[in-house]
C-alpha cells in the first residue's frame, strides 16, 4: 500500500478519461479526498467529499432516509449506494461519485470489525447496475485501517475507471 502512488493513479485515469470526481466518505474522515488533492493539479478532477461520519450528518447533508439507517445500519451496502447517490446528484460537475462507510474499530460489532463498503456510482447508472462491494481489512490499528480503506478507495475508482474507458 503506498497512497502517493495510489492518489496519482486516479489522478492519471481522472486526467485521461477527463472524469470528474467527488466522494462521500465516513469511516475514511476526508483522508481519501485529502490524499488525493495531494496530487498537483487534481483540482480539474476532484469535486470534493461530503464527509458525513455520524449518522445524523448523513441525514442531514445527503438526505440519507434515517429510516434505511435503522434498517440496515450506516455501515451496510444500501447505505453506502445512497451516500453516493445522494452525493452525485448534489454534485452536478461529477461524472463520478465514490462513497465508503466501515467499522475500524473500537468497538465494532465482531462481524463487522474491520469492514468496509465502496460503493461507485457513475452519472446516468441505475443504483441497482452499480458496484459495492465490502472488503475485510488486514490492519488492526485504527489509523492503519483508515489509510489501508482509503487504498482500496483510491483503487477502486481507478479500476472503475480503467474498466468505463
Amino acid at each position: 500500500m503506498n497512497l502517493r502512488i495510489d492518489a496519482q493513479n486516479l489522478a492519471d485515469e481522472l486526467s485521461q478519461t477527463q472524469t470528474r470526481i467527488v466522494f462521500a466518505e465516513s469511516c475514511t474522515a476526508g483522508l481519501v479526498s485529502a490524499t488525493l488533492a495531494s496530487v498537483p493539479g487534481i483540482s480539474n478532477w476532484l469535486c470534493g467529499s461530503a464527509v458525513v461520519y455520524r449518522e445524523e450528518t448523513k441525514t442531514q447533508w445527503l438526505s440519507v432516509a434515517a429510516s434505511m439507517i435503522a434498517k440496515h445500519s450506516a455501515v451496510s451496502a444500501v447505505v453506502t449506494m445512497e451516500l453516493a447517490k445522494r452525493v452525485l446528484a448534489q454534485t452536478s460537475e461529477a461524472n463520478l461519485a465514490v462513497a465508503v462507510t466501515g467499522h475500524l474499530g473500537p468497538d465494532a460489532p465482531a462481524e463487522l470489525d474491520g469492514t468496509v463498503y465502496i460503493g461507485v456510482l457513475w452519472r446516468g447508472q441505475q443504483v441497482a447496475d452499480a458496484a459495492v462491494r465490502a472488503v475485510r481489512l488486514t490492519a488492526t490499528d485504527r489509523v492503519q485501517r483508515q489509510q489501508e480503506a482509503t487504498s482500496v478507495v483510491l483503487c477502486d475508482a481507478t479500476r472503475a475507471l480503467q474498466m468505463k474507458s
